[in-house]
């Protein structure tokens, strides 16, 4: 298994991972789907901006993705990033999400970041542990903050601090 960065040609493998997250869990929170364009979207969004795109590729095929991005707009969030992995059901358990979780982590505290956010659907207790094991800490529940697949959602906010770097001086 290969984690490199995500391209264009990668799009079509992503994009099913995407939509048969959207359509099967709970960790999307959007009932709809994505298109191809959609995905190139995001990927140019995620690229020009300096967020990582990984994939865990094997023989060709696309296991899982992961990435993250800006947590909120807002300029004194700069320093705190969101981030999401997926993966086929088959990936599943292999050590894949791993390997993308501690590439995600090492990119973004190359580049500074220092806080990474993770928001889970409070019923996903594999996820929740997966966080757990790879240093995230949770912060609390939100209530009822989903509506999909006809029921209320809620939504645990796990955190991992990157660096303990002071903060940087006004105007950075």
């Amino acid at each position: 298994m290969n984690i490199r960065p995500a391209t264009d040609s990668d799009l079509p493998q992503i994009l099913d991972i995407h939509n048969d997250a959207i359509r099967r869990l709970d960790a999307i929170w959007s009932e709809t789907e994505e298109t191809l364009a959609d995905r190139k979207a995001w990927l140019d969004e995620r690229n020009a901006n300096g967020f990582a795109v990984l994939v865990a590729e094997e023989d060709g095929r696309v296991l899982g993705h992961g990435s993250y991005g800006t947590y909120r707009s807002r300029s004194g969030y700069r320093k705190t990033v969101e981030h999401s992995i997926y993966l086929r059901d088959e990936a599943q358990g292999r050590g894949v999400g791993s390997a993308l979780m501690a590439a995600l982590i090492d990119d973004a505290k190359a580049k500074g970041f220092h806080l990474m956010v993770g928001v889970i659907d409070s019923k996903n207790e594999n996820s929740i542990r997966f966080h757990v094991r790879h240093g995230f800490e949770m912060l609390g529940i939100l209530p009822q903050s989903g509506f999909k697949h006809g029921r209320w959602l809620d939504q645990v906010n796990m955190y991992l601090i990157l660096n303990d770097d002071p903060a940087p001086p006004r105007g950075y």
